[in-house]
């Protein structure tokens, strides 16, 4: 670990350290959003189950996909915010 520490310090990569009401801050928008996640995937599933049509089961998992890419990404997105 130190020398990756230290190649880490020679490439100009600075490694700050959080404080506990940015560990708060992220911590809840994980949750949120694991929420938020897990909702989008039990809608998922029950639209599944409610077609048989190969072609309509596609276009769902297609959009279950887009929203789940959505979601993670506006997570990211403020966590990176809460992190600054």
């Amino acid at each position: 670990m130190e020398r990756l520490r230290k190649k880490d310090e020679a490439a100009g990569i600075v490694q700050a350290t959080l404080t506990e009401a940015q560990k708060t801050a992220i911590t809840e928008i994980r949750s949120l959003y694991g929420a938020k996640l897990a909702q989008a995937d039990l809608e998922h599933q029950d639209r599944i189950r409610a077609t048989f049509d190969p072609a309509v089961h596609e276009a769902l998992d297609v959009e279950y996909r887009r929203e789940r890419e959505r979601l993670t990404a506006e997570m990211d997105a403020k966590i990176e915010k809460a992190r600054q």
